[in-house]
């Protein structure tokens, strides 16, 4: 049974829609990463789960249990929160941070609640700091502190909004180990991060976030080494495009072929490549597509972490290949002698020729 489930979820800020029509449903055990561009909606959805941000619209239950403004408290008290920037209290001690909870609002005796935060501090790997104050301690400390606070009230799921982000690169390794240990004991957690190696080894399921919504989820290896749709695609292997929409024969092939080369040379693509590249454009555009086709699109791409690179033509029209339908010999020959792999798709009325290299 699901210990959080998100119905139809929508928050808009005044006329800016932030999430619509969110659905997701997280079992207990589970440890979900939420990843995606900047601006998205991650944070939002889990400040909309822990009603920081209550929902414009959409449900959000809790252990079956809908959770409304007269309800969120109840519900706060069983779901933790670690942020970005630590939330500590600057005028209180590691001690009395990790105390203050558990004492007023579980009504837990002091000898109790500081026995409890003694042995979270030695989870955490800071018993020698428990009478410090914020001040005193680095960025990772503080996170791990934030952490400790959290599992002092005994939440049943935790949510982290990108806990690492705020943190210096040598200390995002000290947080993500305190993460690791806690998803290994249990804990259900939701976690929006930008730490893909994190994402990737210790995620039950991944959610990629795009489009306001959730726009791609699976497993690790479904979204890390085989994700589907388009936006996803690019995300995880880094890829760049550029587009050109040809609209007529008479279309201006100067400025397409410049779009081209100025593209190769914003990202610093070989000049070998960039020729290649420039030369299946000029070969498949201007002299194989458009005489017969008219119209078509032309889409390249390349992906930095792959290694990869691909331009594609599309146009309309039943299913033809035009490189083999081409009157033009020499230019067909050119366009597979310079690419390592072409293929035709057809779908719904439009022609796909793909060259790689």
């Amino acid at each position: 049974m699901s210990i959080i489930s998100v119905k139809n979820l929508e928050k808009r800020f005044g006329e800016n829609v932030i999430l619509q029509n969110v659905s997701v449903d997280i079992e207990k055990g589970e440890v979900v990463s939420i990843i995606g561009p900047s601006g998205t909606g991650k944070s939002t959805l889990l400040r909309a789960i822990n009603f920081l941000d209550p929902p414009t619209d959409g449900e959000i239950f809790f252990d079956s249990e809908k959770i409304t403004k007269k309800s969120m408290d109840a519900a706060r008290r069983r779901l933790g929160m670690v942020f970005q920037s630590f939330g500590l209290f600057s005028h209180m001690d590691v001690m009395g941070n990790l105390t203050a909870g558990p004492i007023k609002l579980l009504k837990m005796p002091k000898d109790e609640a500081e026995e409890k935060a003694s042995a979270l501090l030695k989870t955490v790997g800071l018993s020698a700091r428990s009478r410090f104050f914020p001040s005193q301690l680095s960025g990772g400390q503080k996170q791990r502190v934030a952490i400790a606070r959290c599992l002092a009230m005994s939440p049943e799921v935790i949510l982290f909004d990108e806990p690492t982000s705020a943190l210096d690169p040598t200390m995002v390794s000290e947080v993500m180990a305190v993460m690791r240990s806690l998803a290994k004991s249990g804990m259900t957690m939701l976690v929006v991060t930008h730490e893909m190696e994190f994402a990737r080894d210790v995620s039950s399921r991944v959610l990629y976030m795009d489009e306001g919504g959730i726009y791609e989820q699976g497993s690790p290896q479904e979204i890390f080494v085989q994700p589907k749709k388009p936006r996803t695609q690019a995300f995880i292997y880094n890829i760049r495009s550029f587009s050109y929409d040809v609209t007529s024969r008479n279309f201006d092939y100067v400025e397409m072929l410049g779009g081209v080369e100025n593209f190769c040379f914003r990202h610093a693509i070989d000049k070998k490549i960039a020729n290649k590249l420039q030369l299946l454009a000029e070969e498949l555009v201007i002299n194989i597509v458009t005489p017969k086709y008219g119209a078509c699109a032309l889409n390249l791409n390349f992906s930095e972490k792959l290694g990869t690179y691909g331009l594609s033509i599309s146009y309309s029209g039943e299913s033809s290949n035009a490189l083999e339908n081409t009157n033009d010999d020499l230019s067909a020959a050119m366009v597979r002698g310079n690419a390592k792999e072409i293929r035709h798709e057809y779908a719904e009325g439009t022609n796909t020729i793909t060259a790689t290299l």
